[in-house]
């Protein structure tokens, strides 16, 4: 069980700091990190990261499916995460 939380502690720190990277690269007119890696990485487990990274830095969120979507599945995967360890 412990594995599971790991893997989510892991996957969800690396969302977050993408999405912080992806912002700040905004910022400098830099090559982007592509929406489809965004949404990857918000599907293999790290929709909670991903979530609150885009509030956070304030980056996606005029986006409906971002803004929508990423919470949307943070919840599910929440919801899967609490259902298998307990």
């Amino acid at each position: 069980m412990s594995a599971i939380w790991f893997y989510f502690l892991i996957i969800n720190c690396f969302a977050f700091f993408t999405m912080k990277r992806d912002k700040r690269k905004a910022e400098k007119h830099q090559y982007r990190i592509s929406e489809k890696t965004l949404w990857l990485l918000a599907w293999i487990g790290g929709a909670t990261g991903s979530t609150a990274g885009m509030f956070l830095f304030r980056h996606k969120t005029k986006h409906a499916s971002f803004r929508i979507g990423f919470p949307f599945l943070m919840i599910i995967q929440l919801a899967i995460v609490i259902y298998i360890v307990v």
